[in-house]
């Protein structure tokens, strides 16, 4: 089902990038479909997925962060900064980086045009804000759930695609057919 998103090494000019270089955790899935994305559907397809809209509905309750479909649309297309639990920390044309309202995770998204269709990249960021006598660390309770959220990432990644797919007049996505 998930054959179509890999893990990847993150691009060299990647938001997320400052994270490695500071020695947080980070992660990168990447997956192509056949037809030309701008990063505002990428964005907006991701939020309003299915699998997102129970993590959204999480948040309402557990956070106090409800979040609408209209309000993804808004953060994809740059009228809004925040959305549920995040804000944007940077957007540019092709990639656009975001961080929780506790400053301890980022979510990612990128896109590389191909000579036939997108790249769609997504990834996230743990900062280490726990002070140890040997430095800063993942908190514990991030730690024990990285399984689980490395399996959560490539379902997100795997329901944006789908939903593309379904919105591009029924295209067939690169490197796998598990549509």
């Amino acid at each position: 089902m998930f054959l179509s998103i890999t893990k990847s090494p993150l691009p060299g000019d990647a938001l997320l990038q400052r994270f490695v270089d500071s020695g947080d955790y980070t992660d990168c899935f990447v997956t192509g479909i056949d037809t030309q994305v701008a990063l505002a559907d990428y964005v907006e397809a991701f939020y309003t997925t299915a699998v997102f809209k129970a993590e959204r509905l999480v948040l309402k309750w557990a956070v106090a962060r409800p979040s609408t479909d209209r309000e993804a649309k808004q953060l994809a297309n740059g009228v809004i900064d925040a959305f549920a639990a995040w804000t944007v920390v940077e957007r540019r044309e092709n990639q656009m980086l975001l961080m929780d309202v506790r400053g301890q995770t980022c979510s990612w998204f990128m896109l590389t045009a191909e000579p036939v269709g997108s790249r769609l990249f997504f990834g996230s960021a743990v900062i280490r804000s726990e002070k140890t006598p040997t430095g800063p660390r993942m908190k514990w309770t991030y730690r024990s759930l990285l399984g689980f959220h490395r399996v959560y990432s490539r379902v997100l990644l795997w329901a944006a695609r789908r939903r593309l797919l379904g919105s591009a007049g029924g295209s067939r996505a690169q490197a796998g057919s598990d549509d």
